[in-house]
């Protein structure tokens, strides 16, 4: 073919330029101030194309990605958002292309939103550093408008709130901009609630701040008309995002201008002709006054920025682990699929090669059949793959594999187990149901039915085969506390009913077959400490013994069983005229060994359950257990320190010692069949441990795979739309038409290649559900990313000249010491003898400076001398910590001097067991002779303490506790029995939004603040095979005894009470001094 070639470098193909006509996923458009060329992100880049249409150019072609293009207002310079440095930070080039410049040098998200009125300036949103004034919650998500020059140099504030999309007025005395009040995904769509974004104008004469819209939903992205008193700004009043058209002076008016339907019109500029341009559906629209919208006909001349095949090295990071029979193999899961590799010399296989993913993997009784689910087709099956060559012992040496469906319907089918005697598999139906095929027959039947347990993310049901195939010990819940679980012992002829072995209502948990089946070992919270919050925070390893024999064997001391096991050889001697060789501490031979797994499990059920015994001499956080093959060692993971580590105790006696440090975050373990060693995944990493010497050596893995990101990606899309239709916490979606959306959404993969645009093409679609704790979010991380150190210290941003005039130095921050003589008032003048000047961004001077020794010049204008000290910066997230404390002690001082001493306040950070504790602490140490409470909940993101925190104020006194004639206390001794009010905001979320809900129903006192977004459900963040993705699936909600979920159900408070912006930023919050006023009425 003419001009066409292929050229092969590398083993990837390098295809050449094509031509795409109508991409998709076109987002961020930007229309140029004459109205004829209109920016746009598309796979990373930023390109220009004529507003009428045609072939775009790319103006940035690089590995990073760069969005949120805006215009200057002469048309020649536009800015834009890139992480070429791990983080965003604004950039700046000519519009016409060229060199790209660096702005900012902050490693928070820093994103451009329009230029200044003169063009020197671009402002854009970060969360840098408040105003030492602020009475604003600390956050990064309460973001802050700043302004940079265009030539580069010192960053200013522009106003002390989060304005974002904030574009100015011609003469540049107004700005207008939407707000954020609290936690949510920008991508959802058509909730009504307190939490939805407002549009807001900020007079620079007046220096007032005016609020626009008052629509209970979403309002944002607004833009000035050219007469400067009209603007436009996308609204869902419709039911859909929509371009409206409003005035300043009746902004209670607005007219559609656009009537989309079922797709959000998206990224609103204008140009200064009043043409509108605006992202709907994937592709770019215009729109002029009093005519319909255009769609701009895009032509990209392909560069080769398509995914293209990437070999990825494998070397670690499994996700789960199997060791073969023999001891000789292991398989694990890498990125969704499965590997295997030999225990010594580090010879790893492939053994899938599928976009999609794989888990669960076992080998077969005979080490040449693995054993595993795979979400093949859009349907987890169960498969298996099998060595055909019979000169191949092994999978790591193995050259042809065959795969075979074991298990392939239209149910789910996962988590699959070989019995022991290899004849059948068990597995798990839709989540929950237990069954089992017979591989010879093909028939199944079911052992536990689906009302025994509830699955709140995939793999956490819990069974385990008898070591004769005939019993299974299960996990499962009673009806009415079905997340509670038990151990129940279940025939595995599906004839029966489960038992309940536990009888508890404590947590009962993975049960393990112990000693050929003589006995089962599990994990109980029974004799556990608990949390402030009432959780579990410890437990301890528990044995049930199926005979009577065995119970009494277990329980002899080491001096008792050593007597009993001399007795037994004995006999032995005498009844066969020769003793056979003893094996070590009395376990059995090989032959035994052998014949055990042969034999029938003996069950005696008479008082079965009450042959119980604690086998840990300490509780602690065990996370997983193993007994020795002999009985006579109990190994198993908890934490004492930093990370899991393996312990061991002696079974008769009961010593207890550190066997094998791991330091690990997670770990999980089993021991090979002759017991001489236990294999443990410790965060990824595969380790061999010998049971004797308690030796650890790493198990090698050495291999790579072929990462097909496209069809990986594709993969997860089908995977979050799945999990989303089967997981969803209302079975009808709420009325969504989940099957359009599949197809809407699924077109625009082809034009995605970076986890950045999947990602927010994914909570797009999630977003579509109207409901919280959904969204797809993306961890991206680059090795050597910019990382700002801090000072902690404010800044009087009210200073002019060179260098940083100190307004505060934040208690608990490296400056606050001692031998200092840093105060408010002095000028900071050098950074390790860089000097500050208005040409720099003073934070590229404390870049990846963090805990590193810092030379500090610096000038006191009242004794007019100069200095220098040292000092270690901290992290961003340290200094976080510190302006929390700050707040906290701010807001304490405020209540203070407003009730005069007599109320005390309680900040609830999280719904959580540090909070819980928090609470107790202030509120029967500090508060306690204090008349009353305020309990603000404010920015809480939430967790799962309403019950806890409901009860401890709700008490109601009714004991006075009274030795010989003196009042020592009444009861209830620890709970809080005097009046209380509780604080409550937009930005109260998911548990944070049940806790006022059950204070309110509970009554035990008031709510002050503005509304409560319904955000009351229960979540699970499901990490994706690219672990870097991660989406939520709201999956149980919270039904009041109105009968309404509270999910999307919005909690107004008792005492409504804005904080309005100004007098906020001056230090005053009007929520406290009326929650103040209130309880003082009480009092």
């Amino acid at each position: 073919m003419k001009g066409y070639f292929i050229a092969f470098i590398a083993g990837i193909f390098i295809l050449p330029a094509m031509a795409q006509d109508n991409p998709l996923w076109m987002r961020y458009p930007a229309i140029s101030p004459d109205g004829q060329t209109v920016l746009f992100s598309y796979k990373g880049d930023i390109y220009k194309v004529a507003s009428s249409g045609g072939e775009a150019r790319p103006l940035t072609i690089s590995e990073s990605y760069e969005f949120a293009p805006v215009w200057s207002h002469d048309g020649k310079t536009i800015a834009f958002a890139s992480d070429r440095y791990g983080n965003f930070d604004v950039f700046v080039m000519p519009a016409s292309g060229g060199e790209a410049r660096r702005l900012t040098f902050h490693s928070g998200r820093e994103i451009p939103g329009s230029f200044s009125a003169d063009d020197k300036s671009v402002l854009f949103s970060a969360y840098r550093q408040d105003l030492v004034t602020n009475a604003q919650y600390p956050i990064g998500l309460m973001t802050e408008l700043y302004s940079v020059p265009v030539e580069g140099g010192r960053v200013s504030l522009v106003l002390p709130v989060p304005a974002l999309d904030a574009t100015l007025n011609s003469k540049g005395n107004k700005l207008i901009y939407h707000d954020i009040k609290g936690y949510e995904s920008d991508w959802r769509k058509h909730h009504t609630s307190a939490v939805t974004r407002d549009i807001w104008v900020y007079d620079f004469s007046t220096r007032k701040y005016l609020k626009l819209t008052n629509f209970n939903g979403e309002d944002r992205n607004p833009v000035f008309d050219s007469n400067d008193q009209d603007f436009y700004y996308l609204s869902e009043q419709g039911g859909s995002f929509n371009v409206y058209k409003s005035s300043l002076a009746d902004p209670s008016h607005a007219s559609a201008i656009t009537h989309f339907t079922r797709h959000p019109v998206r990224f609103l500029t204008h140009a200064r002709d009043n043409t509108l341009c605006f992202g709907f559906n994937g592709e770019l629209y215009t729109i002029k006054a009093g005519s319909e919208p255009q769609k701009i006909a895009v032509t990209i001349a392909q560069d080769g920025r398509n995914s293209v095949d990437k070999i990825v090295p494998i070397t670690g990071n499994a996700t789960e682990m199997k060791l073969s029979p023999n001891g000789k193999e292991i398989a694990f899961v890498y990125r969704g699929e499965i590997f295997v590799t030999s225990v010594e010399g580090g010879i790893t296989k492939r053994i899938t090669n599928t976009p999609w993913q794989e888990r669960s993997v076992s080998f077969s009784a005979d080490g040449r059949s693995l054993l595993y689910a795979a979400e093949k087709d859009n349907n987890w099956n169960v498969y298996t793959s099998s060595i055909t060559r019979k000169e191949e012992p092994y999978f790591y040496v193995a050259t042809v594999l065959k795969e075979a469906p074991v298990v392939a319907t239209p149910a789910e089918e996962f988590q699959p187990a070989f019995s022991p005697d290899g004849k059948e598999v068990a597995y798990l139906e839709n989540r929950t149901i237990l069954k089992v095929i017979n591989l010879a027959l093909k028939q199944t039947r079911t052992i536990l039915t689906a009302d025994k347990n509830y699955s709140y993310s995939d793999g956490d049901q819990y069974y385990q085969w008898s070591p004769d195939s005939k019993w299974f010990l299960v996990s499962f819940g009673l009806p009415e506390r079905v997340m509670a679980p038990e151990v129940g012992l279940v025939a595995a002829d599906g004839k029966s009913q489960v038992v309940n072995l536990t009888l508890s209502g404590y947590d009962d948990f993975g049960p393990k077959w112990a000693m050929g089946g003589k006995m089962m070992i599990w994990g109980s919270n029974r004799n556990g400490t608990r949390q402030q919050a009432g959780y579990p925070a410890s437990g301890d390893v528990f044995g049930m013994f199926f005979t009577k024999d065995a119970f009494e064997r277990f329980k002899l001391s080491k001096e008792e069983f050593s007597l009993l096991k001399e007795q037994e050889e004995k006999q032995k001697k005498d009844s066969t005229g020769k003793a056979k060789e003893p094996t070590k501490k009395g376990a059995p031979t090989k032959e035994e060994t052998k014949d055990s797994t042969k034999k029938d499990i003996v069950i005696d059920w008479d008082h079965l359950t009450d042959r119980k015994l604690r086998i840990t001499t300490h509780t602690s956080d065990a996370q997983d257990w193993l007994l020795s093959k002999d009985g006579e060692k109990l190994f198993y993971l908890t934490s004492f320190e930093k990370g899991y580590d393996l312990w061991v105790t002696e079974i008769r006696t009961k010593e207890t010692k550190l066997f094998s440090k791991l330091g690990a975050r997670y770990a999980g373990m089993e021991m090979s069949d002759d017991g001489k060693n236990i294999f443990v995944l410790a965060e990824g990493k595969i380790l061999k441990i010998n049971t004797e010497s308690g030796k650890s050596e790493p198990v090698g893995i050495n291999s790579e795979m072929v990462l097909k990101d496209s069809e990986e990606k594709a993969y997860i899309f089908e995977h979050s739309w799945r999990q989303l239709k089967e997981k969803f916490y209302v079975a009808d979606l709420q009325g969504v038409d989940w099957d359009f959306y599949h197809e809407a959404y699924k077109k625009f993969l082809p034009y995605i290649n970076n986890n950045y645009d999947f990602a927010e093409m994914l909570s797009e679609m999630l977003g579509e559900l109207n409901a919280s704790h959904t969204g797809c979010y993306y961890n991206s991380f680059k090795p050597n990313m910019d990382q700002t150190a801090s000072l902690g210290i404010f800044y009087d941003y009210a200073y002019a000249g060179n260098g940083l005039r100190i307004a505060e130095v934040i208690a608990g921050g490296p400056l606050d010491k001692s031998v200092s003589r840093i105060k408010p008032g002095v000028i900071l003048e050098k950074i390790d003898g860089q000097e500050i000047t208005d040409s720099v961004d003073q934070y590229v001077y404390l870049n990846r400076k963090t805990d590193k020794l810092t030379l500090l010049s610096l000038f006191d204008p009242l004794t007019k001398t100069r200095w220098d000290e040292t000092a270690k910066p901290i992290s961003i997230g340290m200094e976080n910590e510190l302006l929390y404390k700050r707040w906290v002690e701010n807001r304490r001082k405020e209540v203070d001097q407003l009730s005069g001493g007599k109320i005390g306040y309680i900040h609830v950070r999280a719904m959580n067991d540090e909070s819980m504790r928090t609470v107790f602490e202030e509120a029967l140490g500090r508060n306690l002779g204090k008349e009353a409470i305020i309990i603000d909940t404010r920015f809480n993101g939430g967790g799962n303490i309403h019950e806890q925190l409901s009860d401890f104020l709700n008490g109601k006194k009714y004991f006075d506790i009274i030795p010989h004639g003196q009042y020592v206390g009444s009861e209830p001794y620890d709970k809080w029995v005097k009046p209380s009010i509780v604080l409550v905001g937009e930005s109260n979320y998911s548990d944070a939004h049940l806790f006022p809900v059950a204070y309110k129903l509970k009554g035990v006192g008031k709510t002050l603040g503005m509304p409560i977004p319904g955000t009351g459900t229960f979540v699970w963040w499901e990490s994706q095979i690219d672990q870097t993705l991660v989406f939520g699936m709201p999956m149980g909600g919270w039904r009041a005894p109105d009968g309404k979920f509270c999910e999307n159900n919005q909690l107004e408070p008792d005492i409504k009470v804005r904080n309005e912006p100004d007098t906020l930023f001056a230090g005053h919050d009007q929520q406290i001094e009326a929650a103040v006023k209130e309880l003082l009425k009480k009092n």
